[in-house]
């Protein structure tokens, strides 16, 4: 069965499709895909998985014409760039309100 392997690196976009036999899994899939020798860095520690955007792990026995997602540690964490982004704009906002304030 065909399966497909996505990892989106921060310079290109790196996809294989594979034949696996039925029942094959994530972990199986990858190890037949070349990433490790074309990524060594994860050698040690495996990005994430996940099947169409759903998180899932190794284990998970594939269908024909999935397509298994690698995905990337987060460079920031969502929750802390969002909080500072709204202390960025209340204080631009302070700035602005303040008598004889320069315009920005």
């Amino acid at each position: 069965m065909k399966v497909h392997i996505a990892f989106a690196a921060p310079t290109r976009l790196w996809r294989r499709t594979l034949d696996v036999p039925e029942g094959s899994t994530v972990g199986q899939a990858l190890a037949l895909s070349g990433f490790a020798a074309e990524f060594p860095e994860f050698t040690d520690h495996p990005p994430a998985t996940g099947v169409y955007g759903e998180r899932c792990d190794e284990r998970r026995v594939l269908r024909e014409q999935d397509r298994v997602e690698l995905y990337r540690p987060l460079v920031f964490d969502p929750l802390e760039s969002r909080r500072r982004r709204a202390a960025h704009r209340r204080e631009t906002a302070r700035r602005a309100a303040r008598p004889g304030a320069p315009r920005v």
